[in-house]
């Protein structure tokens, strides 16, 4: 097997199958990745979030070349952003990549390799423009004696809206009154409002789901709510 047979095979064989086993065998022990990471977990270590991320991502081979013990890949992967990659939420979206890569092959084991991609171009498709983000914000009011289920129920509520799509972040502000009741301001920011508008729908499949009445126990423990969709203020 040629070196660009070896390389050709990384990709096609190795990253879209899957195959990681094959990917220990093609790369060299003494390959250093991610961290310092060395050997096939090195290699892998930078793409096996990229998968999580992008689940159905294909990679394909524009040009392959090659002397010696050098072997150059242009390259470009297209996938459906379905989970959170690094500081980005899924986006459900269709996006394309593009790089080249630099391998270094000896006795048909990849041995060090240098990757150059197009990250300008992935933010621009993956980030949400600031004037489109939309936040939707609660302010709650919570008698002391029901504090303790309150901080149950907006924890589950928390934790399930972070693996919704078009979910950025979220923060939670509370102060008490002189009479030790709860006031508490929860800021969700989602891409924009049409993934407010799913996230609601999912949220009360879930509260189906669960058999779970939020207006009866919001009257049953006297909390009162106001809630708001907001955008950002943004002057030139």
């Amino acid at each position: 097997m040629t070196n660009k047979e070896t390389v050709a095979r990384l990709y096609t064989e190795g990253l879209n199958k899957r195959n990681w086993q094959l990917i220990n065998e093609l790369i060299a022990p003494e390959y250093e990745g991610v961290r310092g990471i060395k050997g096939g977990e090195g290699f892998s270590a930078a793409i096996i979030p990229l998968v999580k991320a992008f689940p159905d991502m294909q990679w394909r081979i524009d040009d392959l070349f090659g002397e010696e013990d050098k072997v150059v890949i242009r390259f470009h992967w297209d996938g459906t952003h379905q989970d959170t990659f690094s500081v980005y939420p899924a986006t459900g979206k269709h996006i394309t990549n593009g790089g080249i890569a630099t391998f270094t092959v000896k006795d048909g084991r990849i041995t060090e390799g240098q990757l150059q991609t197009d990250r300008q171009g992935f933010v621009q498709q993956v980030a949400a423009p600031a004037s489109e983000q939309t936040c939707l914000i609660d302010k709650f009011f919570i008698p002391a004696d029901a504090k303790e289920e309150f901080y149950e129920r907006m924890k589950i509520n928390r934790d399930f809206i972070k693996k919704l799509p078009g979910f950025i972040g979220d923060d939670a502000y509370t102060y008490f009154d002189d009479n030790d009741n709860l006031i508490c301001v929860t800021v969700a920011r989602w891409r924009n409002m049409d993934f407010i508008n799913m996230a609601k729908e999912a949220v009360q499949a879930e509260y189906k789901r669960e058999n779970f009445d939020m207006p009866a126990m919001l009257k049953r423990l006297n909390i009162s709510i106001d809630r708001g969709v907001y955008r950002p203020f943004i002057t030139e």
